[in-house]
C-alpha cells in the first residue's frame, strides 16, 4: 500500500477551493497550514491502479498550483 506525503500549494486566493476538492477525495488526508497559503496532504492507496486514478484526480484540480512529495513508501 502506497503511502505518500506531499505538500501542496494552491493558486492565489484558491486554498479554500483547494481544500474543498482534497476533502473529497477518499485517499487524501488534509492538514492546512494556519498562517501560510500551505497543505500538507497524506495519501494512501491499496493498488497501482488506484494510486494512478489518485494522480489523475489531483492533476485535474484546477486550484492545484503545486504538488511536492516529501517522503513516499510502499508496504507488502
Amino acid at each position: 500500500m502506497p503511502i505518500k506525503s506531499y505538500l501542496v500549494h494552491p493558486h492565489r486566493g484558491r486554498k479554500k477551493e483547494l481544500i474543498k476538492a482534497l476533502s473529497v477525495i477518499d485517499q487524501c488526508q488534509i492538514v492546512p497550514a494556519e498562517n501560510k497559503d500551505l497543505i500538507v496532504l497524506v495519501t494512501d492507496t491499496e493498488t497501482g491502479k488506484e494510486e494512478e486514478n489518485l494522480k489523475e484526480k489531483l492533476e485535474a484540480i484546477e486550484s492545484l498550483k503545486l504538488l511536492a512529495m516529501v517522503s513516499g513508501f510502499n508496504t507488502p
